[in-house]
């Protein structure tokens, strides 16, 4: 084996590789040596400004001769790297793209090649290669390598610990990882990214030379220094051009980009040219609803007055003002044209407004346009075409061409993403079924129907149809996403002085058929849309009440009929010991069962629902408001309703309307009695069969204020108003006998006081006062009342409407009041109150609210809602863990 020397010029100096000059830079170096050019020359050479750059050495560690200015082709022998510590020597062969066996040319383009392609990888700081050894035609290559350093740990500087935990999570920096210039710029665009988000425009971020780190080898600390700056926030909007539209109103379409004002709260005013990019469209769609269609920003500015403000100026051209004249249909024959145009609902002298037009031919979310017309009889293949024929002057004529097309037929309906709901129990929902005509208003029913099963997530809810246009069909697929259902049910409220709570589980998709299959215990059966609940109540050793109820709601499977069974047992007592003389007791044990169907007529929103109950007490020296403290009491009665329930979602209703009538009686049993005259009768003997009638009717109403369109996957967050009212009127049919002391209306405070649940007192919310205090009849008002009305106003904003924790803000105002009988009853007779509060949705828990109401007016507790020093008024706070009890 023969070693390589180096001619004396490469023995003084190596041949240089920069890791972005290495293209024909062999071919310079090989010049030089040909030329025999001076030191002094090469020297210049070098101090050309690639001091940043890593180098890359080609030199011979052989004593064999290689003349490098003639390229002589070797078959390649093996490559070795050196100092590489942390790379497999492999899958570093690899990436230089040589592998042995293979022939090159030393010097040659296949080793420049190799030393860029391990330059890209940004792993080393230098690379070297020299020829190892030399037989005959095989050479040896050593590829000399630094390595990077290695991230050790870092910081962040100048930053809070919750920013600095979110930012942990963007940059995503892990120790080990190769430390770059990449890596730290990158880090370094992140975390400005960051923070103009936030609208910390003027945010530096710094980062000095990365410190050794001296407990672990190579490695390096690093170190960000953060200075955010001020919030840049608008200053003001200044808007040139307008003369039809006043700026004010312009200024409005800004959803996102506002002028900051110390008392807007929703809107810290922060300047992100993100979202102003989004704003300017929505005032040029201002102006085309106004019938300017030509309408546009010519130009716009922003620039800062001050290091934390910025003023906006924009230059509009409003155009001219168009109307509508002349519509013509073409390609009808389905609805005549005068059909067509009534739906569209637009005039000759009608303002050219291209977002009506729009809505009146398309997709209109409520109906009425001229899209759902042909698509709800089946014509899903129907297209408009709105042409503008003729524009003069201020006038434009439109001719709509139609294509109608051919009915569809519905051929296949999946459902797919429900990993606990069974199919059947969703199929049962579907509205759209295999052979029918497709029909737009079905499916919205459908997602309606899915929404309000409680199962699954409203804002995931999406319909896929498939057209099949050669054979005149569509497939439906409908898309869903489980969320938890099933609840740790917890209710609670104060009241009575005293805080009760509800402990309970409530699997509101259970599977009574599963019961048996081992496999389906996880941790009860599901999957079969039944309701099984187990609750406890209680606020100590005075009151306890245990409930258990099953609710089929497809009975047989076939028809949507439903079946209820509950039973339940209730103690309440004084709270002494049982051995006490003192004790008062009162005992009620009793049971339920309820049929309910759904019916066709008016229309399938209505349900029709009846129950019997058999409710049993056993007072022992129990006080009530008749001088009956001991003995027992039968109660037995049948209660049928009729409701009809439209809203969209259980959850955030956004729309929709809730109405109740319900009639609930028992027998008359005084009339089967003879000639009895129950004035000289006991307590005892007037109340062993309890009679009575009760009427109650509510009806509530959901209106959207705004209808703003949520962002690309994000629900839309809109203004609602919830408006209700309630009556409920309990009679008797014998006045000897009177009207009953269970069953009563207790009206005040936040809906629970927490005893006497199941006596059948209705225990009805009146924010402001004290629970109950609300009466304004000639009795005590601890004695309950039997006639009330209620009404209820409050403008609801979601906050967040995650399915997981669902959360909105509301302002109420509520008036009520209760009497003694019917003849007493005025619904303008009533106590008034105001305030705000907020509501969380958790599916574990159920619905958690907290209110802070003022009553304006004197309530039958003297001291309700009444501050003990100033005589004045003053504020409630309630607070409640799952709905509110009472039906007004």
């Amino acid at each position: 084996m023969e070693r390589n020397t180096y001619p004396p010029f490469y023995s003084l100096f190596a041949i240089r590789y920069y890791s972005r000059r290495l293209f024909g830079f062999i071919g310079v170096c090989e010049y030089f040596a040909s030329l025999r050019i001076s030191l002094f020359f090469l020297f210049l050479i070098t101090l050309i400004p690639l001091s940043t750059f890593a180098q890359v050495e080609l030199s011979d560690s052989t004593s064999a001769k290689i003349d490098y200015s003639n390229p002589k082709e070797y078959e390649l022998g093996g490559i070795k790297f050196i100092h590489a510590e942390h790379f497999d020597q492999r899958v570093l062969t690899l990436l230089t793209g040589l592998s042995t066996g293979e022939k090159i040319q030393v010097p040659g383009d296949k080793i420049s090649k190799a030393i860029e392609n391990l330059w890209k990888q940004g792993l080393f700081e230098d690379i070297k290669i020299e020829v190892d050894k030399r037989e005959n035609n095989v050479i040896t290559l050593n590829i000399i390598v630094t390595e990077r350093p290695r991230l050790s740990k870092f910081s962040l500087k100048g930053v809070s610990k919750s920013e600095a935990d979110d930012l942990r999570e963007k940059i995503k920096l892990i120790k080990g990882k190769v430390v770059t210039e990449f890596l730290i710029s990158s880090s370094i665009s992140t975390i400005k990214t960051f923070f103009i988000d936030k609208g910390y425009m003027n945010v530096t971020v710094n980062v000095p030379k990365p410190e050794k780190d001296t407990a672990l080898a190579n490695s390096v600390i690093l170190v960000f220094n953060i200075k955010k700056g001020e919030r840049v926030k608008v200053q003001d909007i200044i808007i040139h051009g307008n003369t039809t539209i006043t700026s004010r109103k312009l200024l409005h379409t800004f959803k996102e980009t506002k002028v900051a004002r110390w008392w807007n709260v929703f809107n810290s005013g922060k300047y992100l040219e993100e979202n102003y990019e989004k704003d300017k469209p929505n005032l040029i769609a201002k102006y085309n609803s106004k019938g300017f269609r030509d309408a546009k920003i010519v130009r716009d500015t922003v620039y800062k007055i001050s290091p934390d403000r910025v003023n906006i100026e924009l230059w509009v051209d409003e155009g001219h003002k168009y109307y509508f004249r002349t519509i013509t249909w073409v390609g009808n024959t389905k609805y005549t044209s005068k059909e067509l145009g009534s739906v569209l609902g637009i005039k000759k002298g009608d303002i050219y407004d291209q977002s009506n037009l729009e809505a009146k031919l398309f997709m209109n979310p409520s109906g009425g346009d001229v899209s759902s017309l042909y698509m709800d009889d089946g014509y899903l293949f129907f297209q408009v075409t709105p042409v503008e024929i003729l524009v003069e002057h201020d006038s434009i004529d439109l001719e709509m061409r139609v294509y109608e097309g051919k009915q569809a037929i519905i051929n296949k309906v999946t459902v797919v993403g429900n990993t606990k709901t069974n199919d059947h129990v969703i199929i049962r929902e579907l509205r759209t079924k295999p052979g029918q005509l497709f029909k737009r208003s079905d499916i919205i029913r459908t997602q309606r129907e899915l929404s309000t099963l409680g199962y699954f997530n409203p804002e995931k809810l999406s319909v896929n149809p498939t057209p099949n246009p050669q054979n005149g069909t569509v497939d439906i697929e409908y898309v869903v996403e489980e969320k938890p259902s099933d609840q740790l049910e917890l209710s609670g409220g104060y009241g009575a002085n005293h805080v009760v709570g509800t402990l309970g589980i409530k699997f509101t998709n259970f599977s009574a058929r599963k019961m048996f299959q081992k496999n389906a215990w996880r941790p009860l059966p599901s999957g079969d849309g039944q309701s099984l609940s187990l609750r406890a109540q209680s606020y100590g050793i005075g009151y306890q009440t245990y409930t258990l109820a099953f609710t089929e709601p497809w009975l047989g499977g076939k028809k949507p009929n439903s079946m209820t069974l509950s039973t339940f047992y209730s103690n309440i007592t004084n709270g002494v010991a049982v051995t006490d003389p003192t004790l008062q007791r009162l005992q009620i044990v009793g049971g339920t069962v309820g049929f309910g169907t759904r019916l066709k007529k008016p229309d399938d929103f209505f349900i029709a629902y009846g129950e019997a109950t058999y409710k049993y007490y056993d007072l022992d020296n129990y006080l009530t408001n008749v001088a009956l403290s001991n003995g027992f009491v039968n109660n037995f009665y049948l209660k049928g309703s009729i409701s009809r329930n439209s809203i969209n979602q259980p959850t955030f209703p956004t729309s929709g309307s809730n109405i109740s009538l319900s009639a609930e009686a028992t027998p008359p049993y005084s009339l089967f009695a003879g000639n009895v005259n129950y004035s000289d009768e006991t307590a005892q003997e007037k109340f062993r069969f309890l009679e009575y009638y009760k009427f109650k009717f509510t009806a509530a109403w959901y209106t959207s204020l705004t209808h703003y369109r949520g962002d690309e996957g994000k629900p839309a967050r809109n203004l609602v108003l919830y408006t209700k009212a309630g009556f409920g009127i309990l009679g008797a049919y014998n006045q000897e006998i009177g009207i009953p002391p269970f069953e009563r209306f207790f009206l005040g405070g936040s809906g629970l006081t927490g005893f006497n649940l199941l006596d059948g007192r209705e225990i009805i919310a009146l924010r402001g006062y004290e629970a109950s205090a609300v009466y304004s009849g000639a009795g005590s008002y601890l004695a309950g009342a039997a006639t009330i009305c209620k009404y209820t106003a409050e403008l609801r904003y979601p906050i967040s409407l995650n399915p997981s924790a669902t959360l909105y803000a509301l302002a109420f105002a509520e008036a009520g009041n209760t009497w003694d009988n019917f003849q007493q009853f005025n619904p303008f007779n009533v106590l008034r109150s105001a305030g705000g509060g907020v509501r969380i949705f958790l599916p574990m828990f159920g619905m958690l609210g907290f209110d802070y109401g003022w009553g304006f007016d004197p309530a039958a507790l003297p001291t309700s809602g009444v501050n003990p020093i100033t005589g004045k008024f003053q504020g409630q706070f309630s607070f409640t863990i799952g709905a509110s009890l009472g039906e007004l």
